[in-house]
């Protein structure tokens, strides 16, 4: 398996596989258009030239990135695909400095295992709802907030980092 910075020629499978789970409200839906304009952010997972994982990190802030768009083709779950894409998505967001990493999911056991907390929604910047505007539960939002620390963090907060 090949862990890689998406390129245009991945949009076609990435697409599709992100819209599988917007069906089920699992995640928003990301248009093919959205996803060329956005495709430096997004890291794909590869088995035999064919696109079996997709994760997108987006920066909020100067210390804030969102993990989005996490997908990970049914037919290849359970092998630690979703677990590389994420690190990976966090490796780049410390290579740019940024303190937080932010995941809204339903996933709360996965993203635990990757260090990630549970945080009060509310204490989160309004521009991180910014897309909410498009989902079909904006009213009646019931996803997770959760919160990875990097190393950049941890460093600048020690004493708070050491209780983490």
């Amino acid at each position: 398996m090949e862990i890689r910075k998406a390129t245009i020629h991945d949009v076609e499978q990435m697409q599709p596989l992100i819209q599988h789970y917007a069906d089920q409200g699992l995640m928003l839906p990301r248009s093919a258009k959205s996803l060329y304009e956005h495709i430096q952010c997004f890291t794909v997972a590869v088995i035999d030239e064919r696109v079996v994982g997709t994760v997108g990190l987006h920066i909020l802030w100067k210390d804030l990135a969102e993990v989005r768009s996490l997908a990970v083709d049914p037919g290849y779950q359970g092998r630690g695909i979703g677990r590389r894409l994420v690190e990976r998505a966090i490796w780049e967001a410390e290579q740019l400095g940024v303190d937080q990493v932010l995941s809204l999911t339903y996933q709360t056991d996965f993203f635990h295992k990757l260090n990630f907390h549970i945080v009060d929604r509310d204490s989160l910047p309004h521009k991180v709802w910014k897309d909410c505007v498009y989902c079909k539960k904006f009213d009646r939002c019931d996803e997770i907030a959760m919160v990875y620390y990097t190393q950049s963090f941890k460093k600048v907060h020690a004493p708070v980092a050491s209780i983490l």
